[in-house]
Parts: C-alpha cells; structure tokens; sequence
C-alpha cells in the first residue's frame, strides 16, 4: 500500500517534521552515518542518537536502473549533510530516500525526548504493543503487516483477526486464511475495534488513509521499529499508542543493519518503548500477551 509523494506531503509525516523543528528550533544537527541495509536503514545523529526505518524491498528502476540514479540516495555523500534537509526526504516521492529520512525523523525523535521530554502522552520503557493496547477477546482486530509474533499471541484468542499484506506468503501454514488484500485494507480497517499498523506504512505511504479510515476503533496502535516516539502528530490523529524502540548501542545498531539484521535482532542494540495517550489502566478481560513487534 503506497502513497504517491504528493499524498504523503500533505499528511502526519509532515507534521511530524513541523513538530520537531517547532520543539527543536530548527537547532543545527548533522547526519554522521547513514546505513542501508536489506530489512532496516539507519541513520546517526552528531549528537549521538540513531534512528532505524524499514527498507522498501521493491525498489524498481530507483537502483536498477543508470537513469535513475540522481533520484536514490546520494550515496557517499550522505554523511555531513543537515539533518533536517536529509528528515525533509521523508516527503519524497522516491521511497529509498523516504526510508533515509524517515529513519533521521526517528533519530530527532529520541535528540528531542531526551532534551524535551515526550511531546504528549506517556513514554514506558519495556512494555508490549499489545498490553498497551489492552486487548480483550472480544475486540475485532486488524493488523497491517504481518507481525508473526502479534499473530501468534491474538489468534483464536479474539473475536476476530484480520492481517493485511501485500505478500499472503507473509503468513505463515495455517494462517492464510487471516490474510487480506491492501485493496481490502479500508473496509477490514473501518469494521475493526483495534487496528496495529506496522511503521513501515512511514516509508510506503497508505498511512494517513488508515488512519481515516481506523476513526472509530477503540484503540489505534503503530508498531515495529520504524514507529516513531514523538507522538504528538500522530495522537491528534487518531492514534492511541506508538510503540518501537529506543536505540541504546548506536554502534552496535549500526552493525546490525549493515548486517542485514532484521528487528528479530535490534534487542542487543535497544529496548522496547510504547509512548501511549495515558498510563496503562486495569482493564477487566484484558489477554495476558506479550509479543515483540
């Protein structure tokens, strides 16, 4: 599910880039490293702080192809530049350079919580998308992305499950049966009672849609490493929890990635975090889960 680069330009991304700036004053940080690899991009902060986004898989003609090279990332030549002019190719019509400054946007996000605090809400450290989220068996949930772990702690345990992804393979023998269509995507949302995104719709785009379309679910969570954690675009829009992780080993981080490591590997390098819109609260029928995004 993508967004052409005019619809995402409009949407919570640039919002999220407006906020930061507003928090941050625009204050002058550089870009000291910037790694893409096969599942994950990160990106370093002078100040220390790394960031990770979701590395688009069909990448087409944007690398392939000779013609097209001035539109990928300046390889080479990324390390140096502003952050902020790097966090701007978030709103790029070229995918690779969203998932660059997607991932610089997530390092902002961690320079300016630790500066300033969340934005809004409450950060928790060590907590589940799902126990923030207070799942009970009677909600109707819709996931983007194939979260295996999520899939495997809801399954049979609530009214019903929905997977949206492009790729039914995604799910595992005897799951294809939750597996819905992106065309399907509004519809599977619009009915659900809690709706999971997976982060990467930061980078492939679709995501100011869903959460149009996710307006009267009971709660609106968006998880995986590339989620960010300065919520306050995101809760003003109809998001209840964000929950990703916080870098704790930059350079471990970045080997990782370099690696081809996949979010099965981030625990060595960081921690999980939710920011949600209040503290947890007791919630009676609520399931036991605990799964990793």
């Amino acid at each position: 599910m993508r967004h052409d680069g005019d619809e995402l330009a409009n949407g919570v991304v640039a919002a999220w880039l407006d906020d930061l700036k507003r928090a941050l004053g625009s204050v002058p940080i550089a870009v000291c490293d910037v790694r893409i690899g096969v599942f994950y991009t990160a990106a370093e902060l002078s100040t220390g702080q790394v960031g990770v986004a979701f590395t688009p898989r069909e990448l087409g003609a944007e690398v392939c192809c000779p013609r097209a090279a001035a539109a990928a990332p300046a390889a080479g030549r990324l390390a140096g530049q502003s952050a902020w002019d790097l966090a701007a190719d978030a709103l790029s019509p070229v995918v690779l350079r969203r998932a660059v400054g997607v991932a610089v946007l997530n390092a902002l996000s961690t320079f300016a919580i630790e500066r300033l605090g969340p934005s809004a809400g409450v950060l928790l450290r060590g907590v589940d998308a799902l126990e923030a989220a207070g799942v009970i068996a009677e909600d109707r949930v819709a996931m983007v992305g194939s979260f295996v772990p999520f899939i495997h702690a809801l399954r049979d345990r609530v009214t019903s499950l929905s997977v949206i992804d492009l790729h039914r393979q995604a799910l595992g023998p005897g799951e294809t049966e939750l597996w819905k269509s992106p065309e399907e995507a509004t519809e599977v949302v619009s009915r659900a009672t809690v709706v999971i995104l997976t982060g990467s719709t930061l980078v492939e785009g679709g995501l100011d849609g869903l959460l149009a379309a996710a307006g009267k679910a009971r709660k609106v969570v968006i998880a995986g490493p590339t989620a960010p954690a300065w919520p306050a675009p995101f809760f003003s829009r109809g998001v209840h929890v964000l929950a990703g992780i916080q870098v704790r080993d930059s350079r471990k981080m970045l080997q990782i990635v370099s690696e081809g490591g996949s979010g099965a590997s981030f625990s060595a390098a960081a921690a999980k975090i939710c920011v949600v819109r209040q503290p947890l609260e007791e919630r009676t029928g609520a399931l036991p889960v605990s799964a990793s995004p």
